[in-house]
């Protein structure tokens, strides 16, 4: 039961990249500290809609 989640970065809001998860395990939302190509340097990415 997983499910593909995009996640956008928390500065330029831009979704760079995606990911998986387990609905039933997980309930809160992905956060994850991802690099981002547009800001170049490392941001918290967030799971989006």
């Amino acid at each position: 039961m997983r499910e593909n989640v995009m996640l956008a970065c928390g500065d330029c809001k831009r979704r760079n990249y995606t990911a998986t998860r387990n609905k039933k395990k997980q309930t809160a939302r992905l956060e994850l500290k991802k690099y981002c190509k547009f800001c170049r340097r490392h941001t918290l990415h967030r799971e989006v809609k």
